[in-house]
């Protein structure tokens, strides 16, 4: 049977296309990308040693560049379980949870509808054009100059002008052969319930096409060009080929320059992604005014890893901005996300571009916080926190936002994050109500910083940096537990048997570990006081750099905790994720070396008190152990040394 191109469209972005191939394949850690969508194997269609084997994540593509195979999500099933291409599409219908069209003789008849209707679009946006070029257009001509959009733009976004009257477009299309019927379904015009003649939906309004995926126009956006007309903004009704809810304003254009710069950005308006484009920021989509929807959620990030949604400072754009949180956080998986940036109060991206230029926008975007950030400022910063009662308020509210999130290792991740902001929050209040014999609540602390108190937290960081052996890894390692509580997590079980040369290391990850384990359950609010005063000596190191407003770090995380990347500058080249983990396990390694090295002297100790045949078989097999691992280690520091001198390079490549 013939299936239509939405229908299976919509099962590619259902089904992970590294879900599918995993099946046959064990992706090669070191070359793969997670975080890129970028995937390596060997070729699970001929023999090798060496991985020729790409997945594309955000393409829904496999190639091999050894036996030139490639294809996609149904190819590839066909290719290795020799279904048929029908059995290959309900076949991962069903791992979508979609159910499979019923045979129906008339689908082609609607498939050829459909087509029909996008033609009628395609006509009303060349007549659209057609006007507004004529002097009929005289007055969105000189609107669109003021705005500052050049001839380039104004072409290739196909503007257009629906002028005053009741039925100039209904005349001129009808005089083509159009139907009445065809420009109701449409949209075009509107057919009162009183019988009366249809009329123009758009009558004096500046016209912008509305695209699909395939570049087509199939709906439109019209602004007044009446200073007292309403609404400023009219958008074409939900129509056969207009689905609000899944399409994004420039989808067509942003998709390439997104999948290449490795950024896409959510903008409120389709004005707000047209002024974007024009400065040469492409990779940029409006969302049509709707609220986010996990279709469009789930089409973002086929684009980017973690859109960046840029909305006004103001209010207005604040509550769109939470509304989108709540869509968001449901379906977050793991290595997919959302960063916020919010424009200064009163301000739009036209307004920062005039300003600034496109340096300017670009400074907004870097300023962009991560969605668990937009997440804890929300519930945090408007609560009152001054009786246990209201304590228990926030942490119940932090707990039920947690709980809607469906993916249970990113659910874990968040509910570990918020825990210990909540618990380091309400030790906080409680230090400040001590010095205070108790009394009153500084209300300033989280609107203003609290710059004196974080100061202070700082300087006594620095200040009680003992001289013991392996330190500075020992506080990286701490560190990088919190930044990347996915590695933690992950490598949990290797974690919980390390043990420390600084005191105030172990303790401080005996506490984590007690946190993500026997104390999981348990309140924060029955247990933040229980831990020793020093635990937040290091959670602060982190959180107050999380929370500066005033040191202009970029939403990722690797640039917002200054402790460690002050100590590990190439975090702040924002490498790829196995190079997070390779430098995390070097870590790992190097306190285990220091483990064996302590078993090594405790067994040499031992021997020269009493030498056995066994006491020497144990200090030969720590002796080669110490040596092999040492080894490894040494080879591991090297690689990850050119790996982050090439990204230096690289870096200093672009921007040169």
């Amino acid at each position: 049977m013939r299936f239509d191109q939405l229908f299976l469209d919509d099962i590619r972005n259902r089904v992970s296309l590294t879900d599918v191939v995993g099946r046959r394949v064990t992706w090669d850690r070191r070359k793969s990308q997670p975080g890129k969508g970028d995937y390596w194997a060997c070729c699970p269609f001929h023999s090798e040693k060496s991985p020729s084997f790409h997945v594309d994540e955000r393409r829904n593509r496999y190639k091999c560049f050894g036996c030139g195979e490639s294809g996609d999500h149904f190819k590839f099933l066909m290719e290795t379980e020799g279904l048929s291409f029908p059995e290959a599409v309900e076949e991962l219908a069903g791992v979508a949870g979609i159910a499979m069209p019923a045979p129906d003789p008339q689908a082609a008849k609607r498939a050829a509808k459909r087509n029909s209707l996008t033609d009628v679009c395609e006509m009303a946006a060349r007549y659209f054009r057609h006007v507004f070029q004529s002097a009929d257009g005289r007055a969105a001509q000189e609107y669109v100059q003021r705005r500052g959009l050049s001839a380039e733009t104004l072409n290739e976004f196909q503007f257009g002008f629906a002028p005053p009257g009741r039925d100039n477009l209904k005349k001129a299309l009808m005089a083509k052969d159009v139907t009445e019927a065809e420009l109701i379904e449409v949209g075009l015009l509107i057919k009162p319930e009183d019988r009366r003649p249809s009329y123009d939906r758009f009558r004096n309004r500046l016209m912008i096409p509305i695209h699909d995926d395939r570049g087509r126009a199939v709906a439109f956006g019209g602004r007044t060009m009446d200073p007292d007309g309403q609404p400023k903004y009219l958008n074409s009704p939900e129509t056969p080929v207009f689905h609000k809810g899944t399409m994004l304003f420039n989808a067509h254009r942003a998709r390439q320059p997104a999948y290449e710069s490795g950024l896409a950005i959510v903008v409120e308006g389709y004005m707000d992604a047209i002024a974007l484009w024009q400065v040469g920021i492409k990779a940029t989509v409006a969302s049509l005014g709707t609220a986010f929807t996990e279709d469009q959620i789930m089409r973002l990030w086929k684009f980017a890893d973690e859109p960046v949604v840029c909305f006004d400072g103001d209010v207005a754009g604040i509550s769109a901005a939470h509304r989108a949180v709540d869509r968001i956080l449901p379906v977050l998986t793991s290595g997919k996300s959302f960063q916020f940036a919010f424009l200064p109060d009163g301000q739009d991206p036209d307004d920062v571009i005039n300003a600034g230029g496109t340096a300017a926008m670009y400074g907004e975007i870097e300023k962009a916080l991560p969605l668990s950030e937009v997440v804890w400022r929300r519930e945090s910063e408007q609560a009152r926190i001054d009786t246990p009662e209201r304590k228990a308020a926030l942490e119940k509210a932090v707990e039920d936002l947690v709980g809607t999130i469906k993916d249970e290792r990113v659910q874990k991740r968040y509910r570990m994050d918020l825990r210990l902001k909540l618990s380091n929050l309400f030790y906080e209040e409680s230090r400040r109500n001590r010095g205070k014999g108790g009394g009153g609540r500084d209300e300033g602390w989280r609107g203003n910083k609290k710059q004196g108190a974080d100061d202070e937290w700082a300087s006594r960081a620095r200040v009680e940096a003992p001289d013991t052996p392996s330190y500075g890894v020992e506080r990286s390692f701490c560190t990088m537990c919190l930044m990347y509580p996915e590695l933690f997590d992950r490598h949990f079980e290797r974690i919980s048997q390390l043990t420390y040369s600084n005191e105030l290391h172990s303790m401080f990850m005996t506490a984590l570990v007690r946190i993500a384990t026997d104390l999981a359950e348990g309140a924060v609010t029955q247990i933040y006081n229980k831990l020793d005063e020093r635990f937040y000596q290091i959670l602060q190191e982190a959180i107050v750099s999380a929370s500066s407003e005033s040191d202009g770090s970029k939403a990722s995380t690797l640039r917002r905790w200054d402790a460690l990347t002050n100590r590990l500058q190439v975090l702040k080249e924002d490498p790829p994720e196995d190079f997070v983990e390779m430098l995390f396990l070097n870590y790992a390694d190097m306190l285990e070396l220091r483990m064996l090295e302590q078993e090594l002297e405790h067994e040499t100790r031992a021997m020269e008190q009493d030498l056995t045949e066994e006491s020497w078989g144990r200090f030969q097999a720590l002796t080669q152990d110490l040596a092999r691992r040492r080894e490894d280690c040494l080879h591991d520091e090297q690689e990850l040394a050119e790996r982050a001198a090439k990204m230096r390079s690289s870096k200093g490549s672009v921007l040169a």
